[in-house]
């Protein structure tokens, strides 16, 4: 006999076909609450009317809209009518004459065109004619007058006004307008420029800053110099003479980092050139303060500034050889630009002789630069000013008594560039050496320019003018 199972324990075999097809399709339509119709009928109906308060707002904003409308037509209607005063026009309302008039009615059946007709009718403008001809000279005579658009817009009258009050204070203010056109006054040259009295006062404080900034931010007004066009003048107001040593060097980043050449050249000249020299004037062991090195090796950045603003006025105007050792090794720990090297040295040979010059031209042949053969053939000019003529007279320069310094510039020429002199200059280069030669270092110069081989001979030298910068 089998065993009897209880049918409540057993489980289904499957789901119910109605969660299938709910799950599967999704689309399974149910039944509806009996509410459902009676909601959607309300819904209907609130979307069809507003409420009171709704239309209590809408029209308190339709009737704020209508009298700002209102307000602005009556603000325009009285500027018409004020600046209509001004030349005494008779200004007439075409609503005034319809309340004035109240007996006369325009039909409903008549046109639209006469209606405008009369009120354009009634629009016209009574002008005296003493004022409309002062108008007419005032305005359309004027040169501010636009013949263009035919108007004078406010610009021009101010400008007009301007110029007025210029002509007053430069002729008088009795003169008459036919007078002032008479009149031709010379124009005198200025002699210098007057700054604003707030920008006098502004820079002096900043001035007062910079005699005892060490660290820290610059002012900003000090930073804005360089972007100036009177930044000269305006600078003179800050005295840079008293200005700290860290000063001068933050102001040499500034001003040639931000400025052209020619512009950082006439700061170089102005500011840094004064200092250094003063500066190893004053100090009691004369050597130069170490910021007011670094300024120096900063202005080098631009290295036209640095020749045409520093190192030609310091040889010029007769440095002694200890200004011109402290300058030459700036000269000697920077890198120059080929070009504005030999540049440089070109200027420096034609000057005449000195022991400072000699430095410098010892420092930039040291520099071993691939010198142009134009520039190499100087330096031998140069040499060979201080030899002994065949005829047994003295050259330019023969009767000087040659410092060692000359004798290591020539040793230095000697080494970096004795493969680029003809034979016939290394003849009289030899020759030199002989007549003025140093004990100890003239047989040095000797073996360097016997070992040296000859260059070939160039009919032209090269084109280095055009290269070269211009250092006059």
């Amino acid at each position: 006999m089998g065993r009897a199972t209880n049918s409540r324990s057993r489980k289904q075999r499957h789901d119910p076909l109605l969660k299938d097809l709910d799950a599967a399709e999704g689309h399974l339509r149910k039944t509806k609450h009996k509410n459902t119709r009676k909601d959607e009928q309300e819904d209907d109906d609130a979307t069809d009317f507003v409420d009171d308060k709704a239309s209590r707002r809408i029209l308190q904003l339709a009737k704020e809209q209508q009298d700002e409308i209102a307000d602005d037509e009556e603000k325009q209607e009285t500027a018409l009518k004020s600046s209509m005063a001004r030349f005494n026009v008779n200004y007439e309302n075409p609503e005034n004459d319809d309340d004035e008039n109240p007996e006369q009615d325009i039909s409903d059946f008549e046109p639209e065109q006469d209606i405008e007709a009369e009120e354009e009718e009634e629009e016209l403008v009574q002008v005296d004619e003493e004022d409309a001809a002062m108008f007419d000279q005032y305005f359309r005579q004027s040169k501010d007058f636009n013949a263009f658009g035919g108007n004078y817009n406010l610009a021009d009258k101010i400008l007009a006004s301007i110029r007025e009050k210029e002509m007053e204070s430069e002729n008088g203010p009795n003169l008459g307008q036919s007078q002032e056109k008479d009149i031709q006054r010379p124009v005198m040259p200025r002699e210098g420029v007057a700054l604003p009295e707030k920008v006098i006062r502004a820079y002096t404080a900043v001035g007062t800053i910079l005699k005892t900034w060490t660290h820290g931010k610059l002012p900003k007004l000090f930073k804005v110099l360089p972007s100036l066009r009177n930044w000269q003048d305006v600078m003179y107001v800050t005295n840079p003479e008293e200005w700290s040593p860290h000063a001068v060097f933050e102001a040499t980043k500034l001003f040639v980092s931000n400025m052209g050449a020619a512009e950082a050249q006439q700061f170089v000249n102005i500011v840094l050139l004064d200092r250094f020299r003063e500066n190893i004037e004053t100090s009691t062991d004369h050597t130069l303060n170490y910021h007011i090195y670094r300024a120096l090796k900063k202005s080098l950045y631009k290295p036209s500034a640095f020749f045409k603003g520093f190192l030609f006025p310091l040889v010029e105007s007769g440095c002694n050889v200890r200004e011109a050792t402290i300058a030459a090794s700036v000269l000697a720990k920077v890198s120059v630009p080929v070009l504005h090297s030999s540049a440089a040295l070109s200027y420096l040979l034609r000057l005449p002789f000195s022991p400072a010059t000699t430095v410098f031209i010892k420092v930039l042949l040291e520099k071993k630069y691939a010198l142009p053969y134009q520039t190499v053939d100087e330096c031998v000019y140069y040499f060979m000013r201080f030899r002994v003529l065949d005829d047994g007279s003295n050259g330019e320069d023969a009767s000087r008594v040659l410092p060692v310094v000359w004798h290591k510039a020539l040793l230095s020429f000697a080494q970096r560039y004795k493969n680029d002199i003809t034979q016939d200059q290394r003849d009289f280069l030899l020759e030199t050496v002989r007549q003025r030669g140093h004990n100890a270092i003239g047989p040095e110069i000797r073996r360097e320019l016997l070992a040296g081989a000859s260059r070939e001979f160039v009919d032209k030298p090269e084109a280095t003018d055009e290269l070269m910068i211009d250092v006059k």
